[in-house]
């Protein structure tokens, strides 16, 4: 896991127009707490910040007045529009320490044809040392058959990475492909169920047009 370096200013001014202020300055507000200490008010340069939080468990060194602190994002807030950082929540840790994380599931290979791969669960907990976290957990479909599964205890993990869920939780489902019948059904009926009126397409909505005519024109001969 690279580790990336964030230079941090204490902060004192706290409350909504304080946070306003530090974001003018294009920085991020942020909180540093963890092993029984008193949470540790900070500002964050916002680019670098920024770019050190686009992957997942990444390990920070906060500099602070001279001294160093290693740290994992515990919880970032964005805006929900602009997608900007609008503070974040660190947790003090250890070299060597043990730590409870979220990683990502990524499938490698292609199942059997005709099949439908269903990821049950894109991330899985696991405890890991702080400064070895893996990025992601990949995990092998390749020729897998309707009917298999994946299942937690069956992840290959590296290192001393541990599981730190139950080892039968469903990571990776295979099922067969539905038919183009069974689709039009499913969908059929979940428009339905919105009270969707169905759609016909042009050809069988002319077709059912000149079909009308042609009834028409019959009565009239008669």
């Amino acid at each position: 896991m690279s580790e990336n370096k964030l230079v941090a200013e204490p902060r004192n001014e706290f409350g909504k127009g304080a946070a306003r202020r530090i974001r003018r300055a294009a920085r991020v507000p942020a909180v540093l707490y963890g092993h029984g200490t008193d949470p540790v008010h900070l500002s964050l340069p916002g680019h670098e910040t920024l770019l050190a939080l686009r992957q997942a468990n990444a390990l920070l060194t906060i500099e602070i007045e001279g001294t160093s602190q290693l740290a994992l994002p515990k919880q970032v807030q964005r805006d929900p529009i602009k997608g900007f950082i609008e503070h974040v929540d660190l947790l003090l840790v250890r070299q060597g320490e043990k730590v409870s994380v979220d990683v990502a599931i990524h499938t490698t290979g292609d199942a059997a044809p005709d099949t439908l791969v269903v990821i049950e669960n894109n991330t899985i907990n696991v405890e890991a040392s702080a400064t070895h976290i893996p990025e992601q957990i990949e995990v092998s479909i390749q020729g897998l058959r309707a009917g298999s599964q994946v299942l937690a205890k069956d992840l290959v993990l590296p290192g001393d990475v541990s599981l730190g869920v139950d080892e039968d939780l469903l990571i990776v489902n295979v099922t067969g492909a539905p038919s183009e019948e069974q689709v039009e059904a499913e969908l059929a009926e979940a428009e339905a169920e919105a009270g969707i009126e169905p759609t016909v397409d042009e050809d069988t909505a002319a077709a059912e047009a000149a079909e009308g005519e042609g009834e028409s024109s019959s009565d009239d001969d008669q």
